[in-house]
C-alpha cells in the first residue's frame, strides 16, 4: 500500500505541490495527470526518496521513505522519463548491477534475470550492449531495471515517450501484465493510452489535486444516452424534457427524416426503463440508443478548465 499523506513542496516562491494526499492500494494501477508543470515528476521524486517534502511523509507498505529509506526503497521500482542506463554495459551486466542494488541474493540473481527478461521481451538482446539497442528495447531495459528485486510498487514516468506505435502498444502490453502483482503509478500525456492501462486516476493541476477517482465511475458520472426516436421533434420535445431522470435533452439535428434525434444527459439509475415507458405511452417507436461515455481527453480538459 502507497500512502501520500499531506505532501507540500515549495521550490524558494513557488509551490510544485500543495497538500497532496492518496492512499493506493496493492494490484491497483495508477494514472498521474497533469499538464506540464503540474507537479507529476516531483510527486513522484518524493515517493522515490529522491527528493524531501516541505510538508508530509510517504508509507510504503508502513514504512516511511525518509525515516526508513532502506526498506522503504527496497519496495520500489522506477522508471524515471529519461531511462538510467549504461550504453557501455551489457543487457545482463546491467540489470545484475540492478539486482545486487536491490540486494537481491547472489545465488538467485542468474535466475531472477533471466525471469525478469522473459517478462519484458529481453532474452534475445541479454548478451548485447545497451548502447546498440534501439529505442523500444531500451525502455524494456528500463523496465526490467524497475522490476529487479520484485517490487511491489513500480513507478513509470512517460514510459512510452518517443517510442513508435508498435513498441507503444507493446509497452502499453507489458504495463498491463503488471497489474495486480504490482502496485503500479504511471504518467503519461497520452490520455488514450492512460484510459487502456489504468484503473484510477488522479489529475494535477498547478501542485493540487483537482480529481482522484476510479476510470469507471469518472466516465459515467455523467453518462449520456443517443436516442433516435420514430416522430417529429414537436410532438416528442416536451415530454421528453419532463422526464425526470434525466437532466439535460439536447437535440441533434440533420437526422434522418421522420425521426427526432436527442442527445439525454442521465441524472439517475432507471433512466433508461422511464424513457421507455414514455416512448410506449406517446407509441413513438425506438429506433436506437446509445450509451456515450465521455472520454478521458474530454474529462480531464473539462476538470483542468474549471
Amino acid at each position: 500500500m502507497v500512502i501520500f499523506d499531506g505532501i507540500s513542496k515549495r521550490y524558494g516562491a513557488h509551490q510544485a505541490l500543495d497538500q497532496v494526499s492518496f492512499t493506493l492500494k496493492k494490484g491497483q494501477v495508477l494514472g498521474l495527470l497533469g499538464q506540464n508543470g503540474a507537479g507529476k515528476t516531483t510527486a513522484m521524486n518524493i515517493m522515490t526518496g529522491c527528493l524531501a517534502p516541505t510538508k508530509g511523509r510517504v508509507l510504503i507498505d508502513g514504512h516511511d521513505v525518509l525515516l526508513q529509506p532502506r526498506e522503504a526503497k527496497r519496495m520500489i521500482g522506477y522508471l524515471p522519463e529519461a531511462a538510467p542506463l549504461y550504453d557501455e554495459m551489457t543487457v545482463q551486466s546491467y540489470l545484475r548491477f540492478a539486482c545486487e542494488l536491490k540486494e537481491v541474493e547472489k545465488k538467485h540473481i542468474a535466475g531472477h534475470i533471466r525471469q525478469v527478461a522473459e517478462r519484458t521481451g529481453l532474452v534475445e538482446v541479454l548478451g548485447r550492449k545497451i548502447g546498440n539497442l534501439s529505442k523500444g528495447f531500451r525502455q524494456r531495459v528500463g523496465v526490467a531495471q524497475a522490476l529487479c528485486g520484485t517490487p511491489d510498487v513500480i513507478i513509470l514516468d512517460e514510459p512510452t515517450a518517443g517510442l513508435d506505435p508498435r513498441q507503444a502498444s507493446e509497452m502499453r502490453q507489458l504495463i498491463l501484465s503488471l497489474r495486480g502483482r504490482h502496485t503500479v503509478i504511471f504518467s503519461s500525456h497520452i490520455l488514450s493510452e492512460v484510459q487502456s492501462v489504468c484503473d484510477r486516476v488522479l489529475i494535477l493541476h498547478h501542485g493540487k489535486v483537482l480529481c482522484d477517482s476510479g476510470l469507471n465511475e469518472l466516465k459515467t458520472r455523467e453518462n449520456k444516452l443517443r436516442a433516435v426516436i420514430a416522430g417529429g421533434e414537436q410532438a416528442l420535445l416536451a415530454p421528453l424534457r419532463s422526464l425526470t431522470k434525466f437532466s439535460q435533452v439536447e437535440v441533434i439535428r440533420g437526422g434522418e427524416p421522420g425521426t427526432t434525434q436527442v442527445l439525454l444527459t442521465v441524472r439517475e439509475e432507471g433512466a433508461e426503463r422511464e424513457l421507455f415507458t414514455l416512448l410506449s405511452s406517446l407509441q413513438a417507436p425506438l429506433i436506437r440508443l446509445q450509451s456515450q461515455e465521455r472520454s478521458l481527453e474530454e474529462i480531464f480538459l473539462q476538470t483542468t478548465a474549471q
